[in-house]
């Protein structure tokens, strides 16, 4: 019993989904090394060591050397930089053109809705691979271009995501607020749903990246990526395969690195989802 003769109900805290407290975790960890990559590298990743060619992994060399003699683990870290810029950068394009046209078909509705859509559906009815391979082959191969193409990919996703979180929003009593007040439609798009959608997107923009990332990574891989001598994660393996049967750590240690950079990410935007959605949250 309590002063006031009552017995108070005990409160029950909110535990954060595994999956959000260990993809969090890898994506902290994932972050750090890319922002001091140039530091934590033991070695420049375009330096050449012609004399320990294809060595191990060793306490000299962490995830062994290449064909020319370049530290791998090197290469990796600043590889970190190029396959995370890329996927940060075309899910920043998705979201650029996804969002507006989400927020406009679910708010206006009737004819803008079905145009927008219908023209969505018709993008997303390509190959992804296919319809990147038929934007980067017009002009040399580049990073940003890269990034706006597969931006572009990701666009029908976030929108039909965008758009249906509008439509739940539309009947909300914060919205015939606003419209009671005389709100004009740019206020209402930006003020009241826009901030209201972002948690819901998040777990789509956690998807997004991953997609970047590996389409990224194909790319480089068929050579129509990121080209030598940087170091990216496609271009290594893709590199490391024809020294796979002498050579594996090449392969390997990128293939790892990407592994774990989408399953921390994949983690993080399911644990996301899990702690936002009460359903999920009643079945934990």
């Amino acid at each position: 019993m309590t002063e006031q003769g009552l017995i108070q109900p005990r409160r029950k805290r909110r535990r954060l989904p595994f999956a959000l407290l260990a993809g969090s975790v890898i994506v902290a960890v994932l972050v750090i090394l890319v922002l001091l990559a140039k530091l934590i590298a033991p070695y420049p990743f375009d330096q050449f060591h012609i004399h320990d060619r294809f060595s191990p992994p060793s306490l000299k060399y962490w995830a062994g050397t290449d064909e020319y003699g370049r530290d791998v683990f090197s290469r990796v870290l600043i590889g970190s930089q190029l396959s995370l810029t890329l996927g940060i950068s075309a899910t920043v394009v998705g979201i650029g053109l996804g969002v507006p046209l989400g927020l406009v078909a679910g708010y206006r509705r009737g004819i803008f809705d079905e145009l927008i859509m219908r023209s969505l559906d018709l993008l997303m009815a390509f190959p992804p691979i296919l319809l990147v391979l038929l934007i980067l082959v017009v002009t040399p191969p580049a990073l940003m271009k890269t990034a706006i193409a597969i931006g572009i990919l990701s666009t029908p996703y976030i929108a039909r995501v965008t758009r249906s979180v509008t439509l739940d929003l539309m009947s909300a009593e914060f919205i015939e607020a606003a419209r009671a007040r005389g709100e004009r439609d740019w206020y209402i798009l930006l003020r009241e749903l826009l901030p209201n959608i972002w948690p819901v997107l998040m777990v789509e923009i956690s998807l997004r990246v991953v997609f970047a990332v590996l389409l990224g990574a194909v790319l480089s891989f068929l050579n129509f990526g990121v080209q030598p001598p940087s170091a990216d994660w496609g271009l290594m393996i893709s590199s490391g395969r024809a020294f796979v049967d002498i050579a594996p750590w090449i392969s390997l240690a990128p293939g790892l690195a990407m592994g774990v950079t989408v399953l921390g990410i994949s983690l993080a935007g399911d644990g996301l989802r899990e702690l936002m959605d009460p359903r999920l949250r009643g079945q934990r």
